[in-house]
């Protein structure tokens, strides 16, 4: 899977869990915190992520990424080869 393939998916999730944002531009360079997503739905939004990449793991692993292309980047890193 491409990591662009993987950024759609966490746009996507960011849409489905703070519907308010289904309209809103955002790319690899935003902050889900910049965009107002508030933690807990941060927190379902890495949750929904994982799960549609097939994905387990710690929460802990995805602390870091400055932004959502640097989260990409990271779950992409995890996926495997």
């Amino acid at each position: 899977m491409e990591r662009d393939a993987v950024l759609a998916i966490i746009l996507q999730q960011i849409r489905t869990v703070v519907p308010e944002l289904e309209n809103q531009p955002m790319g690899p360079g935003d902050s889900m915190a910049d965009l107002g997503v508030d933690s807990v739905s941060r927190q379902e939004v890495l949750i929904l992520s994982m799960e549609a990449l097939n994905l387990d793991l710690p929460m802990v692993q995805l602390f870091g990424p400055r932004n959502i292309g640097e989260l990409a980047e990271l779950l992409h890193g995890k996926l495997p080869a």
